[in-house]
């Protein structure tokens, strides 16, 4: 049993029917078609390799390239000495490929193993290198139709099992195995710039280094992916964003047409006292007015006198203005703005605001401020406000006492991070029971109230990022504490 014959040398053996065995089929037109693939253009083909009486698989090759190829002119360097191939092989013209047979010595007698001779050669060559060899692959070689060792090994391989299993050498006749495919390297293919698409059909490439992908592809998705989670909760958290932004700005506008209308309804129940504090300067003013035009009317005019009215008038219109202002600083429909105020100064103005409503309903109020001055940011109309609110709703707590009704505002420093407002009262206290309901929406025990103003009140007092709470005093009464982080 033979295991690699050449087809043209089975036939010209004509071994007997107990030889049995693979034939190989290698052609000189298939090393052309693969020397075509790799080269555009191709005009010449260059064969290396020892003598032909030398070659083994492709001794036929001589009879084939002495017949010719069509459309291609072949160039002979067979047998020649190792210094003279490398030397030609470096000079070969545009538009030709080399077809390497095998080189086992050279025209000197010296001898190589054929794989290291193709490294030689190729470590010079100026064009590429076709082989009809698996093996001349790695040394150098770009591919082309290949014997493949490991076909040529497992075919002879069955036959001797069938043959050491009983069957006869006859019933196996020598036939054509197939052991030559398109192979290529995909190093050698970078080198000379062969597209993959050029190649002869159901070509296989060896040596393609992997691409990132290729190399790291389940990294790669779950980098993707992560990529793509993350890109996806950022742009979520983004849009929440957004959505929460608008929403803050929502509720404080909904915050500030609310507190308006309730700042609306305190001027209402303030207009009596509020018309009264006008009243006053302005009847002082007519009545100096008409007092300084009887003494200008007069043959011998106190003009002391008149400067002396003139400035009453001034003081009691600077009055009204005052009154004016506070009213308009109160009604102005505004957005909701911090800015850095001082605390004291506020309840200095909110308590101005209030002393004749309280003289009116017989209250007494008071008022002690924190001798250090206490900054904080915020919007000094709303928390004007609540101010505002704390004290009406602890003159109405009042409203049925006999005698006795005072009230006592203060501000004070709660250790170095806020400042604290207190307005107490001397009436009935909060029912217990409702101590931890009177902040919340609608909640009132009068009977004209709308039960907003405290709720307002403490919404206010959040979006300052202070707290509002309520408590009863030993002595009787209640007392509403206001807390707000110092300015730093």
């Amino acid at each position: 049993m033979f295991a690699l014959v050449e087809e043209a040398d089975f036939k010209r053996l004509r071994p007997p029917a107990s030889v049995t065995g693979g034939i190989v089929a290698s052609k000189l037109q298939d090393a052309a078609t693969a020397a075509r693939a790799v080269v555009p253009e191709l005009k010449t083909v260059v064969l290396v390799g020892a003598d032909w009486e030398q070659q083994v698989l492709f001794r036929n090759w001589k009879d084939q390239a002495a017949a010719g190829i069509p459309g291609l002119d072949i160039v002979e360097i067979i047998g020649r000495p190792m210094p003279e191939i490398v030397e030609r092989v470096a000079a070969l013209p545009d538009h030709s490929a080399i077809i390497y047979t095998g080189l086992y010595s050279d025209g000197k007698g010296n001898y190589y193993p054929p794989s290291d001779a193709l490294s030689f050669v190729a470590a010079k060559a100026n064009r590429p290198i076709v082989v009809a060899a698996e093996t001349f692959l790695e040394p150098g070689g770009i591919g082309g139709f290949v014997i493949v060792p490991s076909r040529v090994g497992a075919e002879a391989a069955g036959r001797a099992l069938r043959i050491l299993d009983g069957e006869a050498p006859e019933s196996l006749p020598p036939s054509v195995i197939d052991a030559v495919k398109p192979i290529f390297n995909w190093r050698q293919m970078q080198r000379w710039n062969v597209g993959q698409a050029s190649l002869p059909k159901g070509s296989e490439i060896r040596f393609r280094e992997p691409s990132f992908l290729e190399k790291y592809r389940w990294r790669a998705v779950a980098l993707v992916l992560a990529l793509l989670v993350q890109t996806a909760l950022i742009a979520f958290l983004l849009h929440e964003r957004h959505m929460r932004r608008s929403a803050e700005v929502e509720a404080r506008s909904r915050l500030s047409e609310l507190a308006h209308i309730n700042r609306q309804a305190t001027a209402g129940e303030l207009s009596s006292s509020i018309a009264h504090e006008l009243n006053q300067p302005l009847g002082s003013i007519l009545t100096n007015a008409e007092s300084a035009e009887l003494i200008l009317a007069s043959p011998t005019p106190d003009l002391q006198e008149v400067r002396e009215i003139i400035s009453d008038i001034k003081r009691d219109d600077l009055r009204a203005s005052e009154v004016i202002r506070r009213m308009r600083s109160l009604l102005k429909r505004a957005p909701f703005e911090k800015k850095e105020i001082d605390l004291n100064q506020t309840m200095r103005e909110a308590f101005d605001f209030l002393k004749l409503q309280a003289s009116a309903r017989n209250v007494a109020i008071y008022l002690q401020t924190s001798p250090q001055t206490l900054r904080v940011k915020g919007d000094p109309v709303q928390l004007q406000q609540v101010i505002l609110n704390l004290v009406v709703n602890s003159m109405d707590a009042m409203a049925k006492m006999p005698y006795g009704r005072t009230i006592i505002g203060r501000t004070e420093v709660n250790g170095d991070a806020s400042a604290v407002i207190s307005i107490s009262d001397s009436g009935p206290g909060i029912p217990q029971d409702r101590l931890n309901d009177i902040f919340d929406p609608f909640f009132t025990t009068k009977e004209q109230g709308m039960g907003i103003g405290l709720s307002i009140a403490r919404t206010i007092v959040l979006a300052h990022s202070g707290q509002l709470w309520a408590e009863n005093q030993s002595g009787g009464g209640a007392v509403f504490h206001l807390s707000l982080p110092l300015a730093a």
